[in-house]
């Protein structure tokens, strides 16, 4: 079932207002994740800084900090009334953001794999194209259109050339946690695309929360759990 209300479609406006019941749904949904980046995130960066990642410790916090601002963001964004003076500048923030995190979350595995060539000219390609797509977001989001999901998707899979090198440095059950957490992104992507179902922005949000939860776990695993 889809509304009757509709608001002139722009590219930070979908073609309808959401109503209570999804804001609440959507607010639920980024609180379990703020909640979940802050607890784990907090275990992760106590004992890698103290005990068993101290020279990953500058890659974990880039991670931690890109995962609490994309979820940060994007409550502020989805919970901001339509018409408020605020909601064009957050959903700039919102869009760029999630190229700083797809980076960010790159970064500990990359560091991990080390500094052979081929694993410099991937974080370069990676943090290359999320600075790019952060800049086409915030300074011309109108032009960019859902050619970003394109580029997203594109940044988010490039680790499949890294795969042999992952499996071979990451325990097993976190490089499953890291495919599985790129599967739910994407398969989440079906549902923010989906916008006259009901609901279909905390659905999505909600796959967001569990492809984070895995990647955060998969990264407390290798950087602590398996070194303890």
């Amino acid at each position: 079932m889809t509304t009757e209300t509709t608001i002139p479609r722009t590219w930070w406006t979908r073609g309808r207002p959401f109503t209570l019941a999804e804001l609440i749904a959507d607010g639920i949904v980024h609180g379990v994740g703020i909640v979940a980046a802050v607890s784990l995130g907090a275990v992760l960066l106590a004992f890698a800084g103290y005990e068993t990642a101290p020279r990953e410790l500058p890659a974990l916090v880039i991670y931690v900090a890109s995962l609490l601002l994309v979820l940060s963001i994007s409550l502020a964004f989805n919970l901001c009334p339509i018409n408020a003076p605020a909601k064009r500048t957050l959903a700039r923030l919102d869009q760029a953001a999630i190229f700083l995190f797809i980076a960010g979350t790159y970064t500990p595995f990359l560091v991990l794999l080390g500094a052979t060539p081929s694993n410099i000219i991937l974080g370069l390609l990676i943090w290359g194209a999320a600075l790019t797509g952060m800049a086409l977001k915030l300074f011309v989001p109108a032009r960019f259109g859902r050619g970003a999901i394109v580029l997203y998707l594109g940044i988010g899979w490039s680790g499949v050339f890294a795969l042999q090198a992952l499996a071979a440095h990451l325990p097993a059950m976190a490089l499953w946690m890291l495919v599985g957490g790129g599967v739910s992104y994407s398969v989440g992507l079906v549902f923010h695309l989906s916008e006259r179902m009901n609901f279909h922005n905390a659905i999505w949000h909600g796959f967001v929360v569990v492809g984070a939860s895995l990647h955060l776990w998969a990264v407390l695993d290798c950087m602590v759990i398996s070194r303890l």
